[in-house]
Formats: C-alpha cells, sequence, structure tokens
C-alpha cells in the first residue's frame, strides 16, 4: 500500500491528484500528506508533471483539431436554409450528405481530442529527489580521516554505458539527457560510491531543487564533517534519505538560496 512501507506510493498520489480515491483511503491518503514532507514534495512533482504534459498538449495538437465552433456554426446554418428553402425531394440527398460530412468531422475531432487527452501519462520528469526503491544511496568511505584527505572532491564523471542504465531504471529514455544530471545521492566528496544505487537523474532547471543547490549542501556538509561539527555517518544518512530536508536544516531556509542556483529575490 506504501512506498517503501513508509510512504505513499505513485498510484496513490496520482489516484489523489485525480480526485479517484475512495472517501476512506482519501483520508488516509491526506493524513499522510499532512505528515510527511518528502510525499508533498513527489505529490507536487506529479502535478507540475501533469501540468507540463496538459501544456505540450495543447501546444503540439490542439492547434490541428479542427475548431469546433466552426463545423457546429456551419452544420446549424445549413440545417436552418434547409429548413427555411424547403428543397425538393431530389436536392435533399445532395443536403443531407452536406450535413453527414460536417458531423464525421466534428466526430473525429471528438475521438482525436479523447484519445490523446487518455493516453497513459508517462512516468514523472520533474525530478528533485531520487526513487528510494532504485536510488537508496550508497557510500564507500566510512572513515573521516579518508573523506577529508581526498584532494579531488568533485563528483567523478559518470560513464555513458552507466548514464543510459540510470534513465532506463527510471522510464525516461526519451527525455533529453541535457535536461538531467546523472547525480550522486552520497557524493563521493562524503564517501559516496560509483554504484548505480547511488545515482538517479536529477532534474537541472525543471525544479528549484536543482543539482545546482544539492552541490552547495554537499559542499557545506563535507566542510561541517571535516571541521569535527558533523560525524561523517551522520551526514551520509541524512544526505541519502532526505536531501532537501538536510538543505533547509543546515541553511537555514525554506527555499533554495540564491547564490545556490535558486530564484532570484527582488
Amino acid at each position: 500500500m506504501t512506498h517503501e512501507d513508509s510512504h505513499l506510493s505513485d498510484e496513490q498520489l496520482l489516484l489523489g491528484v485525480e480526485g479517484e480515491l475512495s472517501s476512506h483511503e482519501e483520508q488516509v491518503v491526506r493524513a499522510h500528506l499532512d505528515a510527511c514532507w518528502q510525499c508533498r514534495a513527489r505529490r507536487q512533482e506529479l502535478e507540475t508533471a501533469i501540468t507540463n504534459f496538459v501544456h505540450v498538449h495543447q501546444r503540439e495538437f490542439d492547434g490541428k483539431l479542427p475548431p469546433a465552433a466552426g463545423p457546429r456554426a456551419l452544420l446549424n446554418a445549413q440545417m436552418a436554409e434547409l429548413s427555411a428553402a424547403e428543397p425538393k425531394f431530389s436536392e435533399l440527398p445532395r443536403y443531407l450528405a452536406w450535413a453527414t460530412a460536417i458531423v464525421a468531422v466534428l466526430a473525429i475531432g471528438l475521438f482525436f481530442t479523447r484519445s490523446t487527452m487518455n493516453r497513459p501519462r508517462s512516468r514523472q520528469m520533474v525530478l528533485s529527489i531520487p526513487d528510494s526503491s532504485l536510488t537508496p544511496g550508497a557510500a564507500l568511505l566510512a572513515s573521516r580521516g579518508a573523506v577529508c584527505e581526498q584532494a579531488n572532491t568533485n563528483n567523478k564523471a559518470v560513464p555513458v554505458a552507466l548514464q543510459r542504465q540510470v534513465f532506463d531504471e527510471y522510464g525516461i529514455t526519451g527525455a533529453d539527457p541535457l535536461a538531467y544530471e546523472v547525480d550522486y545521492l552520497v557524493t563521493p566528496a562524503l564517501g559516496g560510491a560509483d554504484d548505480i544505487h547511488n545515482l538517479w537523474p536529477h532534474s537541472h532547471s525543471a525544479t528549484i531543487w536543482n543539482a545546482e543547490v544539492k552541490d552547495a549542501l554537499e559542499v557545506r556538509l563535507r566542510q561541517m564533517v571535516c571541521d569535527g561539527s558533523l560525524d561523517l555517518a551522520e551526514a551520509q544518512r541524512e544526505i541519502a534519505a532526505d536531501w532537501i530536508g538536510a538543505y533547509k536544516k543546515y541553511f537555514h531556509t525554506d527555499k533554495p538560496l540564491p547564490e545556490h542556483g535558486g530564484p532570484q529575490i527582488p
């Protein structure tokens, strides 16, 4: 019923967004969302993905459909003309054929609209947090000394083949890879491992909680680990469990700071 036995599943969140839960299930989901920030964030991402889909549909398809008002008005005008003129019996087939053609155009347009709107929605594309069942995080170094002795704290480049495997797991193989960074959940600068269970496609600009914001958290946590104010195991655990919550905790803010790639404050 729940996501990882403690969170709502994507199916529950989608049904809730679409208003298709029973009254009892809706109460359960609402109570969980009131207490769980992570599930509220996932619900917001699903709603954003649905909104993006509708915008794409409107941009790509609506302009290609025949406007409904035009054929309907034309049909009404032809029917009025048919009644007023009282055509001879021999002329009826021509009028009926014309009216039938207009009705057919309306029916085809309606069918096309319903079929495109009812297609299954693709997996959420806006990813600011990973799916914990696919990316629980993985650490290689557990020693503060080993972590702080590293000269290069930049994330290692992820091999192309491994990047493709990550996109495959997340079901977004058709998306533009430039819109994402295949990001380490536990950064190597904190002892994170080069493992697919430690990688996920992190949206660049589709969310304010982007990879650049997470980079700032990684720097802060490493500084705290190396100056002794934060235990390494705790830093690894917090960034793996809820990196957005960790950012808010250690930067004392509810939103990404502008200097970290967050929205500019006017």
